[in-house]
């Protein structure tokens, strides 16, 4: 009787991912992540993927569950307009990657086996042909190491950081109000002891709150701010900070029409309006 803790030793050695229900039972789930992720697997190989990590202990399915949102964020930084990858990246990927013999350049399109020849209009059967040709070798097991090939490869090119922590860096809504070319920041009391600082990018129409030393709300209270509107009209709620989230900048959006944020003490779970005065107020125009 074969033990299924044990990899499959008639298998070729260096032949990863190509045997998944073998890989799984070998515990190799969460070296899987990055085919599940680009979904260069069957449907059958993924309900086992999910069946597996679904009864997994909580670290081996945290970790997967991480790869696997490390390598969708990568795919979609590939695709973002917001930012220029730095130059010869693609080159410095692809010279990392293992020679896959048989591969044709994805620049030369294939038609019924043969590579078309430029200028060549494909007709619509041979392009679905082609598509489904191209679908079939995303999926096939030989090829799967050159998928967790590229995902490593990517961190390796990025210069060593991780790319989950690249991604977030340039598309998380903080560090683009923070590293914006117009920031600007002003520093004002608050109240009852400690600081708001605010970092103010008209490019990007927000603001960042920081509080520094600022004690706790008094029991049964919570920080509101507000922005308020140039028009004179009436303030607008931007959210509340606890004890918890006064360590933590906030993002407050929509600044274009308003002169000022302030802040007030207000019950727990928030006013409609402000209470009057507030501990903190910073000028937003220029």
């Amino acid at each position: 009787m074969t033990d299924v803790n044990q990899p499959n030793s008639s298998r070729p050695p260096g032949m990863f991912a190509h045997d998944i229900a073998t890989d799984l039972a070998s515990g190799r789930a969460v070296e899987l992540a990055e085919v599940y992720a680009l979904d260069a697997v069957t449907p059958a190989e993924r309900a086992a993927i999910e069946e597996y990590i679904s009864a997994a202990p909580g670290p081996e399915r945290d970790a997967f569950d991480e790869r696997v949102r490390q390598a969708r964020e990568t795919l979609a930084f590939t695709f973002t307009a917001e930012e220029e990858p730095p130059a010869g990246l693609f080159d410095r990927i692809v010279a990392q990657l293992p020679a896959q013999p048989g591969i044709v350049p994805v620049s030369t399109p294939i038609v019924h086996g043969h590579a078309q020849e430029p200028g060549q209009a494909p007709g619509t059967d041979e392009l679905g042909a082609a598509r489904q040709r191209r679908e079939e070798r995303r999926r096939a097991p030989g090829l799967r190491n050159w998928f967790i090939g590229v995902a490593a490869a990517a961190v390796i090119a990025l210069g060593g950081v991780g790319v989950g922590a690249y991604v977030a860096n340039q598309n998380d809504p903080l560090n683009q109000v923070l590293q914006a070319q117009d920031v600007r920041q002003a520093t004002v009391d608050v109240s009852g002891g400690g600081t708001a600082t605010v970092s103010i990018s008209s490019s990007k129409d927000a603001v960042v709150v920081k509080m520094n030393g600022v004690p706790a709300p008094p029991s049964g209270k919570v920080y509101q701010m507000w922005l308020i509107p140039k028009d004179g009209s009436a303030p607008v709620s931007q959210g509340l900070m606890d004890a918890e989230a006064l360590s933590k900048p906030a993002v407050v959006k929509g600044i274009h029409s308003a002169a000022a944020l302030g802040i007030t003490v207000e019950p727990v779970g928030g006013s409609a309006s402000p209470t009057l005065p507030t501990v903190a107020a910073a000028p937003l125009g220029a």
